[in-house]
């Protein structure tokens, strides 16, 4: 993409009503724009990254088995009735009426209209196990929406339900996911610690929310200061292996690590007093088994290998894809702007032309973008005639991971720089090592 023919709409002052840095350096940096208390427009650079982190959650949830559908975002309140639901829930589901008088909501969360669907078409033990997920709309009427995207009314979601025919298949498709989940944001740059959690609304006995560090998190969170030190890497990890997922999830929970609705200080106080830390974290997902809560209610059974009708053993699992953006903006930044992960960066590179009109720079620039195309990259190409500083301002505050400096004093000497956005190091090299360099660094993650 060429910023000249790009819409991105920067803004040099920070609106008056951004509390955070993630809501700040969202509507500086031209990736939202505010419809209404809450609910944002996610303009082309916001979309794009949403994109990239819907992607990467696709990717792993149907590495671990997992299958995409998609369901409405206005349900039936009689689905809801069935549950239970419907007038427990709270305000915070936005309720309404459709024109032949029948009661709709919103989806605030979407477990009884996959229960409906699993109740529909699966009859048999044989069927099982299964999980069902979407990426969707979701609509919380929350009293007080602020943060921008990290605590909004609107919000894009993934949720997830397997069905099960026993307590034991339902915990491995617990561990399954958290083993999902714990890969999902390595890949995003994002160490999301597993905590102990309460269930909420949703219910179930188990859960555990995922919660990035931040001194802007919502929750007050305790914790072994070693859990900060495990992490998952490129492990080759077979989601079918009972043994293999439950060994994962010892790992990651066995140390002690809850947050503040959960927290049993005597507990804590076993934590040796150095290792003994108190934070903030940010929910970025969760995941619970409830077992036949859901189904008991609404009838999703099958038939076991005795012929008897047995209700099946349920589990959701949620990822706040938009939080995700806010998440990592409050994780990587510094006081120039966002510091993108090459993960979900929504351009790979960006090109710098120090002088737009110079013969030499402009082909020099040309080339390089060429280049970085044809090896299957994104760059973004600032090209308007603009001074010097205005675009190295742009770059720094939309965050692209590496930056392509090309300037007439440079390519006299036959090489322009490359500046890593995290380090702020730059090193000058040949044009063409300058893309390769760009394309060996991407190949690798």
């Amino acid at each position: 993409m060429r910023l000249s023919r790009y819409f991105l709409p920067v803004l040099k002052e920070t609106p008056a009503e951004a509390q955070i840095v993630s809501h700040r350096y969202m509507l500086r940096a031209g990736m939202i724009k505010q419809a209404s208390a809450g609910i944002y427009s996610w303009l082309p650079l916001g979309f794009k990254v949403l994109k990239k982190i819907e992607n990467i959650v696709h990717e792993e949830q149907q590495r671990a088995g997992h299958i995409p559908m998609l369901m409405p975002t206005l349900q039936s309140a009689d689905l809801w009735r069935e549950s239970g639901r419907y007038d427990g829930y709270g305000e915070e589901m936005l309720r309404m009426k459709d024109r032949h008088g029948r009661d709709m909501l919103y989806s605030p969360t979407a477990e009884e209209m996959f229960t409906d669907v699993f109740r529909s078409y699966v009859k048999s033990y044989k069927d099982l196990p299964l999980t069902l997920y979407q990426i969707q709309w979701k609509f919380r009427d929350e009293i007080r929406p602020r943060f921008g995207v990290m605590r909004g009314r609107e919000f894009f979601m993934k949720d997830g339900y397997n069905f099960d025919l026993t307590k034991e298949d339902a915990l491995h498709a617990y561990n399954r996911h958290l083993v999902s989940y714990l890969r999902t944001y390595e890949r995003m740059g994002l160490q999301a610690i597993p905590m102990r959690a309460d269930s909420g609304p949703i219910g179930g006995d188990y859960t555990h929310e995922f919660l990035v560090l931040a001194d802007t998190g919502e929750s007050e969170v305790f914790y072994d200061s070693k859990v900060t030190d495990i992490s998952l890497g490129k492990r080759d990890i077979d989601f079918d292996d009972v043994a293999q997922c439950q060994a994962v999830m010892d790992e990651f929970t066995s140390l002690y690590a809850r947050t503040d609705e959960t927290h049993v200080e005597a507990e804590f106080n076993e934590v040796p007093e150095d290792r003994r830390r108190v934070a903030r974290g940010i929910e970025v997902g969760q995941i619970f088994y409830f077992g036949t809560t859901y189904s008991d209610k609404m009838g999703a059974t099958v038939v076991n290998d005795q012929g008897d009708h047995v209700p099946v053993h349920m589990g959701s699992h949620g990822i706040g894809v938009s939080r995700l953006l806010g998440a990592i903006i409050e994780a990587s930044h510094d006081d120039k702007g966002i510091i993108w992960p090459e993960g979900v960066t929504p351009f790979h590179c960006g090109i710098i032309n120090l002088r737009q009109g110079d013969d030499a720079a402009d082909a020099a620039c040309e080339s390089l973008y060429s280049a970085l195309i044809a090896a299957g990259l994104e760059p973004l190409y600032d090209d308007r005639n603009e001074r010097a500083g205005g675009k190295f301002a742009t770059m720094d505050l939309i965050g692209l991971p590496w930056r392509i400096t090309v300037g007439p004093r440079g390519l006299k000497n036959g090489v322009v720089e490359l500046t890593s956005r995290k380090t702020g190091e730059s090193v000058e090299m040949p044009p063409e090592q300058a893309a390769a360099k760009v394309v060996e660094i991407y190949a690798s993650l």
